[in-house]
């Protein structure tokens, strides 16, 4: 499934009723996520009720079945959907049926199931405009989107929240983390027992990842081994991070509108496992009446108060409270991960002194720096925080800095975020510095399994590459050799025939073609080297290092002939593509029996781009060159840990990482900067994939200029003409 298209198409949807409907972004906005609750909801109830139905015993009355289903669904990831809420049904409406009141109905009958979402789901559909609300129902119906299951509806839900995020329709999207940087948190505490508190939690994005994480890495079911404490100032957001958690499956019993500043959850101070967030930055006015210590008992402000204004008396910047009760929330062996603001690594005068008591408990345990971009609304840099009261007494002295500033994958020239292997290759980094050698060899393991299924499938999509090829060389072989002047030039006027050269020098180009024996080598030494890498991965012991090691100089030699090939296979399909297009623009192919244009058209469609032909189907073009670049990629990824960790064992790199001791600290006043600490990589040392990287976010940023320029000269150009009108 191409995600990224059903996003696009959904999100285009969506945007529809900003210009066909009455209703303004932050009125749809919510009504939008009530039916991708919906949505989403009938598509985890689809993928669980065919196991709960197998489950109950045949001769059970119908009468009964229907709640021992509902029975099924407790303890799942999912929530069971009476029949009024199934999205079929909506859906299958007749034309000029009430859609806003049968969707308001099923939102009643949720909530009458789940006490947890009352008042919480939308309502008011009965005020969209009828077609439009049915078209949208259509659109969210449509196959693809039935079929999207887990992580992938998953996706298209953060997707939208992303959007209306950047439409400025929730408040400026100050509830929604970038998925990249909550899954780093996760990543790095490792959220899997007890108590996990967010006390800013938005939409619940850093539950929904901590229970993912619990599910595929501990494989266990979050609501038996955590319990989620929430607190959130608005009323919308809390209305949404219960959607979020109970359409997952996870107890949303403890989320609480609460304005974190001044509702202390003094029942939970000292108490949490876990705390993780995303607060808003650089806040000031806050009543320091309400925050002082003295006001205070309970503890929250371990440090002190931070700086004043001198005229309002009122907390200059709210960093440094926020950083106190994240690290106040803790129990005796806690961890916190959290973003905040780059500038709080560095403020001076009383956050400074904050920061010198933090670094003298020993607690903070990595600094993690964050380029500009991941934030859907703002472009600016941050910090990941993290604290650990259970840090081993080996650590207590040291903090691990982390420049992750250059790490990122380029999704427009507005936005950044990790791939899977960054999170994971940063997440290793930690790891190494904790003594958790294992964890980075395996995760080395499987990214050297995955070059052993990538490899398998070279030898198979560069036959069907080659034999698409082959037709399109035999249909144009036929007709260089069969095609007659005769036919060509029928019924033509004399100046236009086509002249025996012209046929001559393209046979001449067909033969030429045929005969690149130096291209039929390449591949076949492409082929010989895959095979004795695959033989290699056989031979290697993937569970230790030293294997490690030496079947990644095998592989190492294998990326350059990975590229080689990439190249050459595409030359050929621009050669015969060429030739093709050669002979319908000269020649008049279809005029002549000896070219079959309907298999000219197959031909050419399998050596096109996905992307060439309207985001069809991958071709075999497509699939061959994927195979070569995904084993590239992750041979590329064992690469950047090894170069960097040669010996599987932490070390500083330029650039990148170092374990600083609190004397460090001190001399450096305290500063918590990654920056400061960690240098920069020594010239040269940048990879070639993360510099062809950098190169695509310029060429796209440059595009994205060179539009914004055509834009701004068409608009001067029609306010001239009015001028002069």
């Amino acid at each position: 499934m191409n995600v990224q298209q059903l996003e696009n198409e959904l999100w285009e949807a969506a945007d529809q009723l900003r210009a066909n409907s009455k209703l303004t972004a932050a009125e749809y906005s919510m009504p939008v996520l009530g039916l991708i609750f919906l949505r989403h909801a009938d598509n985890r109830f689809k993928a669980y009720l065919p196991e709960i139905e197998a489950d109950i015993p045949a001769q059970v009355p119908a009468t009964q079945r229907e709640e021992l289903i509902k029975l099924g669904f407790q303890g799942k990831a999912a929530i069971y959907l009476p029949e009024e809420a199934r999205f079929d049904r909506i859906a299958s409406l007749p034309q000029g049926a009430k859609v806003g009141a049968t969707i308001d109905a099923a939102m009643d009958a949720i909530e009458a199931d789940y006490e947890v979402l009352k008042g919480a789901l939308p309502r008011g559909y009965a005020a969209f405009e009828p077609d439009l609300l049915a078209d949208l129902v259509k659109i969210f119906d449509r196959p693809a989107i039935k079929a999207a299951t887990g992580d992938v509806f998953g996706r298209i839900y953060e997707y939208f929240l992303n959007n209306f995020a950047q439409s400025g329709a929730q408040e400026g999207g100050e509830f929604f983390t970038p998925p990249s940087l909550v899954r780093m948190i996760v990543n790095v505490i490792e959220p899997d027992h007890g108590l996990v508190f967010d006390p800013a939690c938005g939409s619940a994005g850093m539950f929904v990842q901590t229970g993912h994480f619990i599910e595929d890495v501990r494989h266990q079911v979050a609501n038996d081994l955590v319990t989620f404490h929430g607190q959130e100032k608005s009323d919308t957001n809390t209305k949404l991070a219960r959607m979020n958690l109970v359409v997952h499956g996870l107890d949303a019993s403890n989320i609480r509108q609460g304005n974190t500043f001044y509702d202390q959850a003094e029942h939970l101070i000292a108490q949490c496992d876990f705390v993780m967030a995303n607060p808003p930055f650089n806040v000031d006015g806050v009543d320091t009446k309400k925050v002082t210590p003295q006001a205070d008992p309970a503890g929250r402000l371990p440090f002190g108060l931070p700086g004043t204004n001198a005229k309002t008396g009122a907390i200059s910047n709210a960093n440094s409270l926020w950083i106190q009760y994240f690290y106040a929330y803790l129990n005796e062996t806690g961890r916190a991960g959290f973003v905040m603001a780059s500038s709080a690594s560095d403020a001076g005068n009383k956050d400074r002194d904050i920061r010198e008591q933090l670094v003298k408990t020993g607690h903070v345990d990595v600094m993690m720096a964050i380029g500009n971009k991941f934030f859907y609304t703002r472009s600016l840099p941050c910090t990941l925080w993290f604290f650990d009261k259970g840090k081993p007494d080996a650590l207590k002295d040291k903090v691990l800095m982390l420049d992750a500033r250059n790490v990122y994958h380029v999704v427009s020239p507005r936005s950044h975020v990790f791939t899977e292997e960054q999170l994971a290759n940063l997440s290793a980094v930690v790891w190494l510095y904790r003594g958790e050698q294992d964890k980075f060899v395996g995760l080395v393991a499987r990214y050297q399994q995955q070059v052993d299924r990538w490899l398998a499938e070279v030898p198979r999509r560069i036959e069907a590459d080659s034999a698409a090829v082959g037709k399109l060389s035999s249909l144009l072989t036929r007709f260089a050799t069969d095609a007659t002047l005769a036919e060509l030039n029928a019924d033509q006027p004399e100046e236009a025939h086509i002249p025996q050269s012209t046929l001559d020098a393209f046979k001449a180009e067909v033969t030429a073609a045929n005969g690149e024996s130096d291209t039929i080598a390449a591949i076949a030494a492409l082929l010989a080297a895959c095979k004795e890498a695959r033989d290699a991965i056989a031979a290697a012991d993937l569970a230790s290092h030293a294997g490690q090691r030496t079947l990644q100089a095998t592989f190492d030699g294998l990326a350059p002939q990975l590229k080689t090939g990439s190249k050459t296979l595409e030359s050929r399909h621009k050669l015969w593509l060429k030739l093709l297009g050669t002979a319908e623009k000269t020649l008049r192919p279809r005029l002549s029996e000896a070219f079959d244009s309907k298999a000219a058209r197959e031909a050419k469609r399998a050596l096109l781009a996905a992307d060439d032909k309207k985001n069809e189907a991958p071709t075999a073009r497509d699939k061959v060159l994927e195979a070569l670049k995904q084993t590239a990629y992750f041979i590329h990824q064992v690469h950047w840990l090894h170069s960097r960790f040669p010996e599987a064992v932490f070390g500083e790199v330029p650039g990148l990482c170092k374990a600083v001791t609190t004397d460090e600290i001190a001399a450096n006043d305290y500063s918590l900067t990654p920056g400061r600490y960690v240098g920069v990589a020594p010239a040269g040392e940048e990879d070639e994939d993360d510099f062809a990287e950098k190169l695509h976010e310029i060429r796209d940023e440059l595009a994205e200029l060179n539009d914004k320029a055509v834009e701004l000269a068409t608009r001067i150009n029609s306010g001239l003409e009015e001028l002069l009108a």
